[in-house]
């Protein structure tokens, strides 16, 4: 169950906040500002993720693909119609959230791999959308020329001013998940996680829920690919693939599915593996992400959250 204390959220912010400067004072880190930029849309992803499958319990394999509406959304309505690419975010994120309560209502029924199935052939489905309308999405060549974003006159057009645009919405996104985690509704996911029979004779409503919950991470996942679309200001159905699914599955069993801080640890750390560590193996990168995934599953199988409980209990014993 997750406590929220003020100190590690100001201290985190603070550290956060400092990161940029502390890049920039160090020539050789430099690069690390546009990781952490999306270090940051992974954690947006991850936090909605942990509360469907960590609280909630239900598994996602097709979580790249609500990433990949609010992208497409935010890109196509940007350039074809020329859209304000605000309102280009808020329509990705409606329709996610229209088709997870499309999908959501029908599927979620399902349980175990039965329901991994289907989120399955949902992400697999949607990236074939992308790939194969090319009038609209530019097929497997992409979508070129994405605006930027700027509110009020204020362009985003740096990467350090991206860095907080993006940091502040996850900060947002932590806290409202945080308490939703504290409240009747939070504490209803995690009896449908213990039990769903149980849940039922209290008479949560469970399908009910589930929707929910369902719906709200698709939102995130939308929100974090229109922050993506507009900071490449350029996307292709390559960066919504299922390894990526399975990349988000490995960032919050990395970091600890039942906790929002072990969510946005495990989506910082493959953020740097993906895009600075690992590129160095090549086509053997997916096999190291196979031996992480094994060996954080069998030595930690709380993740790198409930290693410091872990460490404790050995102390006691």
């Amino acid at each position: 169950m997750l406590r929220i204390h003020k100190g590690p959220i100001i201290v985190g912010a603070i550290f956060i906040a400092l990161l940029p400067w502390l890049f920039g004072r160090m020539p050789a880190l430099e690069h690390y500002t546009p990781l952490m930029v999306f270090a940051g849309i992974y954690c947006l992803l991850t936090i909605g993720l942990s509360l469907l499958m960590g609280y909630a319990g239900q598994i996602s394999l097709g979580h790249a693909a609500f990433y990949g509406i609010g992208a497409y959304a935010s890109g196509v309505l940007t350039i074809h119609f020329g859209l304000n690419p605000w309102l280009c975010m808020l329509a990705g994120a409606l329709a996610a959230a229209l088709v997870a309560l499309a999908i959501g209502t029908p599927a979620l029924k399902l349980k175990g791999h039965y329901l991994a199935m289907a989120t399955l052939a949902f992400g697999i489905i949607v990236n074939i959308v992308f790939r194969e309308e090319v009038r609209w999405t530019g097929g497997p060549d992409g979508l070129v020329g994405i605006p930027g974003l700027s509110l009020f006159g204020f362009a985003f057009d740096a990467i350090v001013k991206y860095y907080y645009l993006v940091w502040t919405v996850v900060a947002v996104a932590f806290l409202f998940t945080a308490n939703l985690i504290q409240s009747p509704v939070g504490r209803a996911l995690r009896a449908i996680h213990t039990s769903e029979a149980a849940a039922g004779a209290m008479g949560i409503p469970i399908a009910r829920y589930k929707v929910v919950v369902f719906v709200f991470a698709a939102v995130l996942a939308a929100l974090a690919g229109s922050l993506y679309a507009h900071f490449m200001n350029f996307i292709n159905p390559g960066t919504f693939d299922l390894f990526f699914s399975i990349q988000l599955i490995i960032m919050i069993t990395l970091g600890g599915m039942h906790s929002l801080w072990g969510a946005m640890i495990g989506a910082i750390l493959i953020a740097l593996l993906s895009f600075e560590w690992l590129h160095h193996f090549g086509e053997w990168e997916i096999v190291v992400y196979g031996l992480v995934l094994l060996i954080v599953t069998i030595f930690f199988p709380q993740g790198l959250a409930g290693l410091p409980k872990m460490v404790m209990e050995r102390i006691r014993r």
